[in-house]
């Protein structure tokens, strides 16, 4: 089979698409033949051996697959060749098959393209967890989303509307704010290119509390980090919930006085630790997911598709912040 392998330690132009042994599954395990592989920014970081996970070299990136079960090991009970499903995992999924143990595969709802469930699980999983379990989203609470036009933040503007919110999308430019605003946003606004100085900041947090209104933000969904969290927490309600999904700019540093100031929460977001700590809980959340898929409440907007020997031009899509909604490989 084809896979698209790390090699070397470095950027998405070091990915090399090669000829590898077909994988076996073993007992547990489901052999998937990959038609859609969805791309997040950890597979940026994988690749770069900035990511707490480290594979031995080669390996491909890529954690949320779209296929079809092509064989099963023993004790496998839930799922038979020539179903089609969801899975997830750690690395693996740019390539043409796949092992997945079956506990972190689902099934993929016949409504569904390969393309759109393999964008689905990780970014509408992880918004979900975020929105519900850690800020505990409320109708009429005011969300604002950092980053609100990536894989991720588009997530977060999609269920956060279909859950009563006023969505406040911040983004990087015109285009992402209208593409936002199509998505369930009420309200958008455009943020400037950091690094910021500290008048840039000032600049910033000012915007923040404009978009935001009086009473500031209930709940803030930060996917950007950098220079722009701190200028978002200012802006947060008394009793808010801060919400950290990830860092594209960079780890911030917060002055924690701002949280006693606010009385308010910051709350980590470790989606994949959280499924593994309660499966149950997770097995619930991504039953509301697709019940809201199928009423066409929530839906993964595809920015754009490549093919597996292009696949390195995804991951540089989001390298460059270009990426709009998510990005996918197509592997069959």
């Amino acid at each position: 089979m084809k896979a698209l392998l790390s090699i070397r330690a470095g950027g998405p132009e070091t990915l090399v698409l090669t000829e590898v042994s077909d994988p076996r599954p073993g007992p547990g395990e489901v052999l998937i033949s990959v038609q859609a592989c969805g791309v997040n920014y950890p597979d940026l970081l994988i690749i770069e051996d900035r990511y707490q996970a480290r594979p031995e070299r080669p390996f491909a990136p890529g954690s949320e697959i779209a296929g079809i079960v092509e064989s099963v090991g023993e004790r496998v009970a839930r799922f038979q060749p020539g179903e089609r499903v969801i899975g997830q995992l750690p690395w693996g999924g740019m390539a043409e098959k796949a092992v997945v143990p079956e506990s972190k595969c689902i099934p993929m709802p016949q409504s569904m393209t390969f393309e759109q469930a393999a964008a689905f699980l990780i970014t509408f999983g992880t918004t979900y967890y975020a929105l519900k379990q850690r800020a505990h989203l409320q109708p009429r609470d005011t969300l604002l989303i950092l980053g609100a036009a990536g894989g991720v933040g588009l997530a977060a503007v999609q269920i956060g509307a279909a859950l009563g919110a006023r969505v406040i999308a911040a983004c990087s430019s015109p285009e992402k704010r209208d593409l936002c605003r199509q998505h369930g946003a009420l309200e958008g606004f455009v943020y400037p290119n950091g690094p910021l100085d500290k008048e840039g900041k000032r600049a910033l947090a000012g915007l923040f509390k404009e978009a935001c209104g009086p009473s500031g933000a209930n709940v803030i969904y930060d996917a950007v980090g950098g220079d722009y969290s701190e200028a978002a927490l200012r802006a947060i309600a008394w009793n808010g919930r801060f919400l950290v999904i990830g860092f594209p700019a960079g780890i911030a540093s917060i002055p924690l006085n701002l949280a006693l100031l606010k009385s308010c929460d910051i709350a980590g977001v470790f989606w994949g630790a959280w499924t593994e700590r309660e499966p149950q809980a997770h097995q619930q959340n991504m039953v509301e997911l697709l019940s809201l898929f199928e009423s066409g409440k929530i839906a993964p907007h595809i920015g754009a598709v490549y093919e597996l020997e292009e696949g390195w031009r995804a991951l540089a899509d989001l390298a460059g912040r270009r990426a709009q909604g998510k990005v996918v490989i197509r592997c069959g």
